[in-house]
């Protein structure tokens, strides 16, 4: 299946409306709270000769990153509008990015077939895609890997709806990036916690390390205090 058209849309609404301005996206943290703790927890596993490919990767911030802990980066997003951010952004040819369709299952094989068995590493995707999508999306990471890359998947879990409902609730109501996110119709930590390792497991992706951690916004709660989603990481390997 593609995602509808209303979810896509959705998407390219929020990135065309988005300034290239760094952290202007409430998820577009410093890699240093991102990617380099994330590679950190991935590279015991991966190889780093290997392509990384980001998938959702947006303006391509932990993209770019990611190419200083791999031998070649790729970022692909479904909006094309994101793809434009990233490619503005990037001036480095270890840093290529396209628009992918993850639920494209025919793209997402060209892709493969293009770059070979890579790595893969993908923040908080299945949490926010709609739920008849996210079996293709846990396949395309499966897809990538192929037999001998390894994936890093991080999504938000269960308590971040408590933290994003917190952070609505203030006498000003959401903190305006958070309201670009409702604007838009985007559905933040919309998967239950048994779904995402239910999904990635029927995907024949077997999990090799896992834990806890929180994924840091670029956005504040009124007191000032940042906003931190809880979250459950996966490093993950082909069967």
């Amino acid at each position: 299946m593609n995602v509808s058209d209303k979810y896509r849309n959705a998407w390219e609404s929020y990135w065309s409306e988005t300034s290239d301005a760094l952290g202007e996206a409430i998820w577009d943290a410093d890699p240093s709270l991102s990617a380099q703790p994330h590679s950190d927890l991935l590279l015991p596993y991966a190889d780093p000769a290997r392509t990384i490919v980001d998938l959702g990767c947006g303006n391509g911030t932990q993209t770019r990153f990611l190419a200083t802990r791999f031998a070649r980066a790729v970022g692909v997003d479904l909006s094309h509008a994101a793809v434009e951010h990233a490619r503005r952004g990037t001036d480095d040819d270890t840093v290529e990015f396209q628009q992918l369709d993850l639920t494209d299952a025919d793209a997402v094989r060209a892709l493969h077939d293009r770059l070979g068995d890579s790595n893969v590493y993908m923040r908080a995707v299945i949490h926010q895609s709609e739920p008849a999508a996210r079996p293709a999306v846990a396949a395309a990471v499966a897809r990538i890997i192929g037999a001998e890359g390894r994936a890093f998947v991080v999504e938000l879990t269960s308590g971040s709806r408590d933290v994003l409902r917190r952070a609505a609730s203030g006498p000003a109501g959401p903190p305006p990036k958070l309201q670009r996110i409702f604007h838009h119709g985007l559905k933040p930590a919309d998967a239950d916690d048994e779904e995402i390792p239910r999904l990635l497991a029927e995907a024949g992706l077997k999990i090799l390390a896992d834990g806890e951690t929180a994924l840091p916004q670029t956005e504040y709660l009124t007191d000032g205090t940042r906003i931190d989603l809880p979250a459950r990481w996966f490093v993950l390997a082909g069967r």
